[in-house]
């Protein structure tokens, strides 16, 4: 595994990489790397991905509470790309207890945390656990709390005492117009809710169309006032714990 310098050396390289070159030297330094494809324009990522010798493996979160679309969008990319798309699903048990006990709807009294650790945070980590990396569309124009995001990292919320985790972001220095703008010159499939004002697509009681002007996220967990609009996955100090 790198060590802190190596990774701030192998940062420092690409800051004036293009995406596709970040995503090759990534996968050429952690073979066992994987995509995660959240249904959104993250699929810029599996597009860049198809045009490299080897596909990584690509996996996705089924909260169980997605919209129909993204359904239909996720085995559209599986045809599309004719490659597998890893489904990661909660843990039953807890998911159970919690909608015993709470509702289907406790996130709107007690915020998302909890909701999103058990229905994204702890899939994910099941699966980060086998990989020496992941691979993720984070762009620093997305939110205040993406800002400074590097494009390789030392992922402090996945990584233990005894596995350490990189997070590969090949999109930092991308904008969302940059991201459309590939999007549309190379026909690449996206999610059908983005053309009726969706712009960042989560779960479907956490998500709404922004209207004109609006950030990006505020369509997500729109009830709340925080700042802060991230589910744990990207967010040190996750209240999910290992």
């Amino acid at each position: 595994m790198l060590s802190s310098n190596e990774i701030q050396e192998l940062n420092a390289s690409l800051q004036d990489s293009q995406p596709k070159e970040v995503l090759k030297q990534a996968l050429a330094l952690f073979p066992n790397a994987a995509i995660s494809f959240s249904g959104a324009e993250d699929v810029l990522l599996i597009e860049l991905a198809s045009k490299l010798p080897t596909m990584p493996a690509i996996f996705t979160l089924d909260t169980g509470r997605l919209h129909p679309e993204t359904y239909r969008f996720i085995e559209r990319i599986r045809q599309h790309y004719d490659t597998p798309v890893e489904v990661l699903f909660p843990d039953a048990d807890k998911l159970e207890k919690l909608v015993k006990t709470k509702g289907l709807y406790s996130f709107f009294e007690d915020g998302h945390e909890e909701c999103c650790g058990i229905r994204k945070v702890e899939p994910m980590r099941r699966r980060i656990r086998d990989l020496d990396a992941w691979i993720t569309g984070q762009r620093r124009d997305q939110s205040p709390s993406r800002s400074e995001v590097a494009i390789v990292e030392l992922d402090t919320n996945f990584s233990t005492e005894s596995h350490s985790v990189i997070k590969v972001n090949p999109l930092a220095n991308w904008n969302s117009a940059d991201v459309w703008n590939y999007l549309r010159l190379f026909d690449v499939p996206y999610n059908e809710l983005h053309d009726r004002g969706y712009v960042s697509i989560g779960c479907e009681p956490c998500t709404r169309a922004i209207g004109p002007n609006q950030h990006e996220r505020e369509g997500r967990w729109w009830w709340e006032e925080e700042t802060i609009k991230e589910c744990g996955l990207h967010l040190p100090g996750t209240k999910i714990q290992n």
